[in-house]
């Protein structure tokens, strides 16, 4: 393999470079990351969506695989993040660890993450040097070596990780807790990188029959965001991995959780600082709800009480009652399945956990009986806002937005309508949803009680 050496750009560099008329023009007269947004799919089945942004000359070129750790089965947990691993392991034409090597010569950065919905492999370097990108990653996409001796080692990498990341640290081990009793039937029960049970019996085969089986161009999206143009990017997609071959892949399911039959309580007692509850209630995410204005509904209510230093959470249970030392509220709708509604807090000194659990328990009884106000829905629209346009600074944050909608499934494009849907909540909505889904069939606690150290 001849790999394109284009050239690296300095900082002092960077800096001369004149940027072009639209990037230069006032902000209501640019163009839209719409109007800068084209896709295109190979008749391979690989997807690619590019955005121009041409406000520096630097590219992220990101390939996302359409399979996460939910799509494991039981007694193989962790395999997609082990594989993961095994990707910088090298191939015929590039030796192990050598692609990490001649992204940092090139003055790129690089690397790559497992979630329970997808995987991805990104590269942040000069977009002169997107042809390399794009090379080195369709080399692995289907030439990856998977060989038994770096596999062992790197397990061994993975285990450690599990140890350092999860079973020593308390927090992290009750949330995994939490989790797998919040989700029943869902693959989200497993934590994503693996029990350490299946991690000791996990084999080279069953790795490579992962790659074999989901590392297909049919089920990847290349998203390559920065100063490029798209047309070529296309033709340099169609050169590299236009000759792939597509190939079956199995048909993903939705990560469906069974409906509630009662409340769910676990306690974690190991050596701890600190106590911790987590409350979480299984809720529909986009692609499960019957009725998708229920999901900008819970991200408006997530909103209501956390949102900020104005917020009900920060205002009540940390500021004026001083339950909370710490405490918060999120909601993931945008899942490949039904996800959590979810709080979690650390109580002030000389209150329990019961306390914090009563206190969260009344703010939720007063979303079901008080409407929110106009102006909270407001301040949660600002804050909304704010961080979607403060997204477009980062190309790097354009692209994983891009890729989180259509790795689960969904459209790029509906990230740009979140503002007018949320815009579009209504206090009566919110009620609704709190009404419906926060209740105590749906609902997981787990209690951190700390054991002398």
């Amino acid at each position: 393999m001849s790999f394109h050496r284009t050239g690296r750009l300095t900082l002092a560099s960077l800096a001369l470079i004149i940027l072009p008329a639209w990037a230069q023009a006032p902000a209501g007269t640019r163009p839209s990351p719409a109007e800068r947004t084209f896709t295109h799919t190979l008749d391979n089945g690989l997807k690619i969506i590019v955005r121009e942004d041409h406000r520096a000359p630097v590219m992220v070129s990101q390939v996302w695989y359409k399979v996460g750790s939910s799509f494991e089965t039981p007694g193989l947990t962790g395999v997609a993040h082990v594989l993961e691993h095994m990707m910088f392991k090298g191939t015929d034409k590039v030796p192990s660890g050598e692609f990490s090597k001649i992204i940092a010569n090139y003055g790129g950065s690089e690397n790559a993450f497992t979630t329970y919905d997808y995987t991805g492999y990104y590269q942040l370097m000069s977009a002169r040097n997107l042809p390399l990108s794009l090379e080195l990653e369709a080399d692995r996409m289907q030439n990856a070596k998977i060989p038994a001796d770096e596999f062992k080692k790197e397990l061994e990498v993975v285990k450690e990780e599990r140890r350092l990341r999860t079973e020593d640290d308390p927090n992290s081990l009750a949330y995994e807790r939490f989790t797998a009793a919040a989700y029943v039937s869902s693959g989200y029960h497993n934590p994503i990188i693996g029990w350490m049970h299946d991690l000791d019996r996990l084999t080279v085969e069953d790795v490579k029959r992962w790659y074999e089986q989901w590392y297909a161009p049919n089920n990847a999206i290349l998203i390559v965001v920065g100063d490029v143009k798209a047309q070529e990017v296309f033709a340099l997609a169609a050169r590299y991995f236009g000759p792939i071959p597509r190939r079956a892949t199995p048909t993903p399911q939705f990560n469906r959780e069974v409906a509630g039959i009662g409340e769910r309580r676990v306690t974690v007692e190991v050596p701890a600082k600190l106590p911790v509850l987590y409350m979480g209630f299984n809720v529909p995410g986009i692609n499960t709800a019957q009725d998708e204005s229920e999901v900008y509904a819970l991200r408006m209510l997530a909103g209501v009480l956390d949102g900020g230093y104005s917020a009900r959470i920060e205002t009540e249970l940390v500021r004026r009652q001083q339950i909370a030392a710490s405490a918060g509220a999120g909601y993931g709708g945008f899942s490949l399945g039904d996800t959590l509604f979810y709080l979690s807090g650390i109580p002030n000194n000389g209150h329990s956990l019961e306390d914090l659990e009563l206190a969260f328990n009344e703010q939720l009884a007063r979303l079901q009986t008080e409407l929110a106000s106009a102006d909270e829905l407001e301040r949660v629209r600002a804050q909304i806002i704010s961080g979607i346009v403060y997204q477009q600074d980062s190309i790097s944050s354009q692209a994983n937005q891009i890729g989180r909608m259509e790795a689960i499934g969904r459209s790029w494009q509906e990230a740009d309508q979140m503002v007018d849907k949320l815009a579009a909540v209504t206090p009566e909505q919110i009620q609704a949803v709190a009404r419906k889904y926060l209740v105590p069939a749906r609902r997981t606690v787990t209690l951190l009680k700390p054991q002398p150290l």
